[in-house]
């Protein structure tokens, strides 16, 4: 069998097909979603920003939303890994935008780095990456911000997804979250 054949092999799936979650865990998953993002936007709004300006709804939220309240038990959806993502590829997508100069080069370190980074520290998130991403390719309003863009809205989002996280997942008699905080 050639190299490229068995390369292609590798491509055709064969397992079964995920199963159907139970209705009660869709209720809870978008309670959870409908919660996290409205705590956000109420963050932003209690600093008087209308939600086309806000800049606390960056669009990796949405996808840590699918994670830690859709797949609370994923290994990616857990407290180090929602926070620790967040701010370790934040860190690393300001710093790229800031001082790497080639655009494509600043996106494609900051989401290469940020996954490298996230392995290293065991917070691999994949939100993370967009988080990074979203540092560089983001409108003036976020490279304003500069190193504040951590702070504020990266690490004080994620902090209300995991509050909301941690009351929702856990006012289901069927879930519990976290399955560990280190």
């Amino acid at each position: 069998m050639s190299p490229i054949f068995r390369f292609l092999k590798k491509m055709r799936g064969g397992g079964p097909s995920q199963k159907r979650v139970p209705l009660h865990e869709v209720f809870w998953s978008s309670l959870g979603g409908f919660l996290g993002i409205a705590g956000i936007y109420m963050l932003g709004h209690a600093h008087e920003l209308r939600i086309e300006d806000s800049l606390f709804l960056v669009g990796s939220f949405g996808a840590s939303a699918v994670l830690v309240y859709g797949a609370p038990n994923s290994p990616l959806a857990q407290p180090r890994n929602l926070i620790g993502g967040h701010v370790f590829s934040a860190l690393i997508g300001v710093s790229c935008s800031l001082y790497i100069a080639v655009p494509v080069l600043a996106a494609a370190l900051a989401v290469s780095l940020s996954i490298a980074v996230m392995h290293l520290t065991k917070t691999l998130h994949a939100p993370g990456g967009a988080t990074a991403l979203i540092a560089v390719i983001g409108g003036q309003n976020i490279h304003d911000l500069g190193y504040w863009y951590v702070l504020t809205p990266i690490t004080s989002g994620a902090v209300v997804m995991l509050l909301v996280a941690l009351i929702v997942n856990n006012l289901s008699p069927h879930r519990h979250y976290p399955n560990h905080w280190l």
